[in-house]
């Protein structure tokens, strides 16, 4: 179950209580997903699996209710099966509640299908946030990975008087991609913001998280909307950038954006890291994701695993370095598994060899096969293949 937030004084318990509770989180996920097509054919990007036993909306959803939002709405993809399937009632991250809870909030019909963006799907849902008994909407997109405390985001918000208040987050290397690079004053304060194919090292990123009153929230969609306007981002608040005083939080923690093949391979290799891992996992914020209850993995005696993660329920007798396994996987006496991502449910059969490679769930790789991808472009097996 979800903690319950613990604190050191009665001071702390009590501005929580008054203040994560007047909050909203919505997620959106309405990732562009032509980057990373191979595995969000028939499945939200938001829905991928990750590290082993997660998906990547267990990320954003972790954060809001380890930080005491009980309020989520989900604003669902295109293709939501994926995600309902993973979230179901929302009981394995304390959300099948009487009051509040998790809610699934529809794309926009048919009719407003013609005009492209996840505007249109805020703007429908617009009825049910005006009338939440909350204060702040808290947006957060869920493709992105970390683990952020929103009680520091929310006190940082309410100090600057913030109409809107981002989470950046400074790169450590060049990032390709989408990336929403700001400029910011020592403050905080947000001097400039734009929509970047590349961030170099240094440069301070949105993490798809923006905080705001719900009026201000109501006012941005509806006005953005109703003037033609179909992405949030770009026409709710970058064009509009000069009528809110916005803010940057800097979050100095693990963050990751997967919006292509290339991150998602990058990031999960770095969960192997220790460091990144203990970041992510083992403070007091745990992530939660839906829970299956399986046997622990068996080792054979001629097994040899190096720093690799390896889900419960698999069986493994050949090499595994490097790699990431998730549940059910097997792997057979000779093969040989390196900088791979194999994912549930998928067979490596004897004498197979694998480096390199993304295997999507139940892909099945024949006795002696060998299968190689670069390491900055890695081979992606579709589900269901058998080669």
């Amino acid at each position: 179950m979800p903690r319950r937030v613990s604190s050191k004084s009665a001071e702390l318990w009590e501005w929580r209580g008054m203040t994560m509770n007047t909050i909203m989180g919505l997620i959106n996920l309405q990732e562009d997903s032509s980057l990373i097509r191979e595995l969000a054919d028939r499945r939200a990007v938001e829905s991928i699996p990750f590290a082993g036993r997660y998906r990547l909306i267990d990320f954003a959803l972790s954060s809001m209710v380890n930080s005491g939002v009980h309020k989520v709405g989900v604003m669902l993809p295109d293709e939501p099966r994926s995600v309902l399937d993973h979230l179901r009632s929302g009981k394995d991250w304390d959300l099948a509640r009487r009051h509040d809870g998790l809610f699934y909030l529809p794309a926009a019909p048919d009719e407003a299908q013609r005009r492209k963006g996840d505007l249109k799907n805020f703007y429908h849902n617009l009825d049910f946030i005006e009338h939440a008994s909350t204060d702040y909407v808290l947006l957060a997109n869920g493709s992105f990975v970390y683990n952020v405390d929103f009680d520091e985001v929310l006190r940082f918000h309410q100090n600057t008087g913030a109409d809107i208040t981002l989470v950046s987050h400074t790169t450590e290397d060049e990032n390709m991609g989408s990336n929403v690079v700001i400029e910011t004053a020592e403050n905080g304060l947000v001097l400039d913001i734009a929509e970047k194919p590349v961030a170099y090292e240094g440069m301070k990123v949105s993490m798809g998280v923006y905080l705001m009153e719900k009026a201000v929230f109501v006012e941005c969609v509806r006005y953005a909307y109703e003037h033609g306007g179909q992405m949030f981002l770009l026409d709710g608040i970058i064009r509009r950038a000069g009528n809110y005083t916005i803010f940057a939080y800097a979050h100095d923690g693990y963050m990751a954006h997967v919006d292509s093949m290339s991150t998602y391979y990058r990031a999960n290799m770095e969960i192997l890291d220790p460091v990144v891992w203990e970041k992510l996992f083992m403070g007091d914020r745990p992530i939660y994701t839906k829970i299956k209850d399986g046997v622990p993995v068996q080792y054979k005696e001629t097994a040899k695993v190096e720093n690799s993660l390896i889900a419960n329920g698999c069986i493994v007798r050949g090499e595994v370095e490097n790699s990431i396994l998730f549940r059910g996987v097997t792997v057979g006496r000779g093969a040989k598994i390196r900088n791979s991502i194999i994912m549930q449910k998928c067979e490596i059969q004897n004498g197979a060899l694998v480096e390199n490679v993304i295997c999507d769930k139940n892909v099945v790789i024949t006795a002696d096969k060998w299968l190689k991808g670069a390491a900055e472009y890695p081979l992606v097996i579709r589900k269901n293949t058998t080669i």
